[in-house]
């Protein structure tokens, strides 16, 4: 999946204002998209203020990635290696964003099934970039810095809405069996062992989420296990973090530009 910087430039903002347009028009509607939460529970129901904690920064990440989109130079060679880690994404970035979108007219309609899909095509995408496309983070390049943060934000909340909408699709008012239980610590720890300090504070956040949600809704022993997991998660990726740092550092020059051009055609 792959497009030209010309195209780029223009896909990722107009996804990011269909998203936000659809997200603005959810939250002031009637039902409101948090009307429609109240009303359908679940074991894996979060608090909701904690998705809009989380909404507002992560569109000042994605505005301040999106105006290196347009302001480096690509007859640069330095900017554009660093515009190159960026157009990579922007394909993954508006599949994101239109999934989202269009989840909300299905999620306010309470069609939770239907609604189910489009969470589960966003989540598995950006995971599967940050797994398996996404190169390691270089701290001197902030191209590098802004698509890690904006791919791993949409992938770790990603996570939570899925977990989210599939429980309340199929499993409304019902309390966690013994193996949903196993399989959420399981889940994240695993989750946890492969993710560097952005998408796994991400993990974090979605367990704190929701245990504090399941407290609120009464379902206070799951929560605290939840806060359980939340605590093992964090230590799981502090500790691999400490002992293996994901990241590079490495100032960006001329020839090194020109060495990394000729290594990919390598």
């Amino acid at each position: 999946m792959g497009v030209s910087l010309s195209t780029a430039r223009y896909l990722a903002p107009a996804s990011f204002l269909y998203d936000f347009a659809l997200q603005q028009y959810g939250l002031w509607s009637s039902p409101n998209m948090k009307e429609i939460h109240d009303r359908n529970l679940s074991f894996f129901s979060p608090n909701p203020y904690f998705i809009g904690a989380f909404f507002f920064p992560q569109q000042l990440f994605q505005l301040a990635w999106m105006y290196r989109l347009w302001s480096l130079n690509e007859k640069n060679p330095q900017e554009a290696k660093q515009l190159d880690t960026i157009r990579r994404f922007v394909p993954y970035y508006a599949v994101g964003n239109v999934c989202i979108g269009t989840w909300m007219f299905f999620w306010n309609s309470e069609r939770m099934a239907i609604a189910d899909v489009f969470v589960l095509v966003n989540t598995t995408t950006q995971l599967w970039y940050c797994y398996t496309q996404l190169e390691p983070m270089n701290t001197k390049d902030w191209s590098s810095i802004l698509t890690h943060v904006v791919a791993k934000t949409f992938a770790g909340i990603g996570v939570l809405d899925l977990l989210h909408n599939t429980s309340v699709a199929f499993y409304q008012n019902q309390l966690p069996s013994t193996a949903v239980q196993a399989l959420t610590g399981v889940g994240f720890a695993g989750l946890a062992a492969t993710s560097d300090w952005i998408l796994g504070g991400c993990l974090v956040f979605d367990l704190v989420g929701l245990a504090t949600g399941q407290y609120q809704y009464g379902n206070k022993q799951w929560g605290q296990l939840l806060g359980g997991f939340a605590v093992g998660t964090a230590a799981i990726v502090g500790l691999r973090n400490y002992f293996r740092p994901p990241y590079i550092s490495k100032a960006r020059d001329y020839r090194t530009v020109a060495q990394d051009e000729v290594d990919d055609r390598v």
